[in-house]
């Protein structure tokens, strides 16, 4: 049964229900039936990027050994990557207050060592806006051995985000300091950040759902808007992941429609969607 009416390509109900056991295999979301309209908008361009008229085809490429790279392309296309600077401003104001006087921040050479992860950092916007935070309450305090890791599965955001290149308009909510601070104008109306941001940061392309090579314990970890496609089941295996590698004490801060409520309970809530770890 054909489920999307196009006068450009064919999209049978098969053709989606492909796409939606492939995209749960790759990235973990769970795509439902009313999915079906994103799905298509999302996808036609690969289609027409790669020379197919038909979503059948496609399915068959993708399946395919010739169709791995594809495979990355169409997770691209399928992820969200909604994001704004300091977005969810109350996590950032809660890192400042507590930053500095975190439980668990002990010293390796003289310095004290802190770690946050941006776990699905879309094009960057979520882990600049924790380096602008790190060196707003850092900058006049020495000995601190500070990084933030940010990952994403999707690699095309991933290389956005380590340019650090954005339209004007991004940075407008952000005051005036930390503008003339942090980020400096380039050409074609746009910006770009600076390099004491961008050096406490370091970008990887990196799925969830796969091993992960990181062995160091995170101070904090932001999942926000990356677990409201997973199933229940994936959801606690990955908080469960997070709360491994979270020193005693440590903040994990999700999205405003997200909740750990019978899903983990290695968290205690602090409110508005932040967590601490408890074991």
């Amino acid at each position: 049964m054909q489920i999307v009416e196009s006068n450009e390509f064919a999209f049978r109900e098969r053709d989606f229900d492909t796409i939606v056991r492939m995209v749960r295999e790759e990235a973990g979301i769970v795509l439902g039936s009313h999915k079906h309209d994103l799905v298509y908008g999302r996808l036609s361009r690969r289609l027409r990027a790669i020379g197919l008229d038909d979503f059948g085809d496609y399915c068959d490429f993708l399946e395919s050994p010739d169709g791995v790279e594809e495979r990355r392309h169409m997770v691209n296309a399928i992820t969200t990557n909604l994001t704004s600077f300091f977005r969810e401003a109350h996590h950032f104001d809660f890192l400042a207050k507590n930053l500095l006087t975190s439980a668990e921040s002990p010293k390796q050479e003289g310095k004290r060592r802190l770690r946050i992860w941006s776990a699905g950092c879309s094009s960057g916007e979520e882990p600049y806006s924790i380096a602008m935070t790190l060196r707003d309450c850092l900058g006049a305090a020495g000995g601190w051995d500070a990084k933030i890791l940010a990952t994403d599965i999707d690699t095309e955001m991933v290389a956005r985000a380590k340019a650090g290149r954005y339209d004007a308009g991004k940075i407008s909510s952000l005051p005036a300091e930390r503008r003339l601070r942090y980020t400096r104008a380039i050409e074609g109306g746009r910006v770009e950040m600076e390099e004491e941001i961008k050096s406490l940061t370091v970008f990887n392309p990196l799925n969830l759902f796969d091993a992960w090579p990181m062995r160091g314990l995170f101070n904090a970890i932001f999942c926000r808007n990356v677990v409201i496609y997973f199933s229940q089941e994936d959801k606690r295996a990955l908080f469960d992941r997070f709360a491994d590698l979270l020193v005693p004490g440590g903040w994990l801060f999700i999205g405003h429609s997200e909740t750990l409520f019978h899903i983990s309970n290695r968290f205690r809530h602090l409110g508005r969607t932040i967590y601490q770890k408890v074991s």
